[in-house]
């Protein structure tokens, strides 16, 4: 019998890593599979749930309606010249979407780790989707924001037109986190446990239940150093307007540490990007 005709068996080489210049062409190939991730991700988080995605409302508005009586009402602490529930939601917003895409995103590759191990696409993708799953929340969560201003009958002045540019400030801030948290999660699985706490640790740092004003003057650059701080007063002070004021040193070193974040969550996370498959 002739074996002509027959070829060797070729093999299928997963590829560990690629050229910056071919990843970021390979990002955009797969699109459909980023698509894909998130699409499925929202459905699951809501599929089973008796009121659906109503939970993205749920939660902040019980945080928001605690810190109200307790910062507002109790403690009497300034409002900047905003009603207080809306002074503490124009913060739960960056907030709660920094503190979602941290948890979707430690745990995006883990849960997706049969994907990683066996099928080569950009690595990139799984956290991205994650943030993204976490800015549907984040979308949703406005619609909060916008009954409050009705209810109170407060209008935003010109400045709420710059909030795009602090959303984008605050995607950078989770996605850079998040891609640490990631990569990290995959080598020391310890980070299963830190994350929460972080979660929870960074919301009692963060002016999330009050106003950064109340920082005496000569701390108020140190407390910057927390990046969530220039992010969250950004967003007050596009949404509130009126007394509400930008301390732009602490703000420009906030958004310093965001950039630095982001960078540096991309760098590490293509530095350990070619382990993945292994160490899943």
């Amino acid at each position: 019998m002739s074996n002509q005709g027959i070829t060797p068996r070729q093999k299928l080489v997963i590829e560990a890593g690629r050229t910056e210049q071919q990843y970021w062409k390979d990002l955009w190939r797969y699109r459909e599979l980023f698509y894909f991730l998130a699409w499925r991700d929202i459905l699951v988080r809501y599929k089973q749930t008796v009121i659906g995605i109503a939970w993205a409302l749920i939660r902040p508005f019980l945080t928001m309606i605690v810190f109200t009586v307790v910062f507002g009402n109790l403690a009497k602490l300034p409002s900047e010249g905003a009603p207080y529930p809306i002074l503490v939601f124009a913060a739960m917003l960056p907030w709660q979407f920094f503190s979602s895409a941290l948890s979707e995103c430690s745990n995006s590759l883990i849960s997706n780790a049969n994907l990683v191990s066996k099928v080569y696409f950009p690595r990139l993708v799984v956290p991205t989707s994650a943030v993204i799953v976490s800015f549907v929340d984040f979308m949703v969560s406005v619609i909060i924001l916008l009954g409050l201003m009705a209810w109170y009958d407060f209008m935003p002045g010109w400045r709420f037109l710059t909030l795009p540019l602090f959303i984008i400030i605050a995607f950078a801030a989770s996605m850079g986190a998040g891609l640490w948290l990631a990569a990290l999660n995959v080598e020391y699985r310890d980070f299963r446990y830190i994350v929460p706490f972080i979660v929870q640790f960074g919301l009692y740092i963060s002016p999330v239940g009050f106003s950064s004003s109340i920082v005496p003057e000569q701390w108020r650059l140190i407390y910057s150093l927390n990046p969530m701080v220039g992010v969250i007063d950004g967003f007050r002070w596009a949404i509130l307007g009126g007394e509400s004021r930008l301390y732009l040193p602490g703000f420009f070193l906030s958004l310093g540490l965001v950039m630095l974040l982001f960078t540096t969550g991309i760098w590490y996370f293509r530095k350990m990007e070619r382990k993945f498959a292994d160490v899943i």
